[in-house]
């Protein structure tokens, strides 16, 4: 059974940073490109960060480039972001997602709320 399992979302203040995490089990974890992505309600999902199978190319949204940091341990079996420097428009709900690029096989995590308020 594949399960991503977000988690270290939580609230926080302009300036502040917190680390989100991606638990994976089900499918072999190196084969897959991890990313993040978020939403806020009534807005398409959107994305933010990617790293690619063996964690050597990294891509972020211009929104959170300098700011985020995407890793991935391929021996955990997990993916993560470090979120510095955090903003208002940073609050949403954080999904992690693992796919197969070209074969249109990808699983998606429920989602961690993340907020930034003071």
């Amino acid at each position: 059974q594949v399960q991503l399992v977000e988690s270290g979302g939580g609230l926080v203040q302009p300036g502040g940073s917190l680390r989100l995490s991606c638990a994976t089990s089900g499918f072999t974890f190196h084969y897959y490109v991890m990313k993040w992505y978020r939403q806020v309600p009534g807005k398409e999902r959107e994305f933010v960060a990617g790293v690619t199978k063996d964690g050597g190319v990294k891509r972020y949204a211009e929104s959170v480039k300098g700011r985020f940091t995407i890793s991935r341990d391929n021996v955990r079996r997990t993916a993560s972001l470090q979120m510095n420097s955090l903003k208002i428009e940073d609050t949403a709900v954080y999904y992690c997602k693992a796919e197969v690029v070209g074969q249109n096989i990808e699983y998606w995590g429920q989602g961690t709320q993340v907020t930034v308020s003071s």
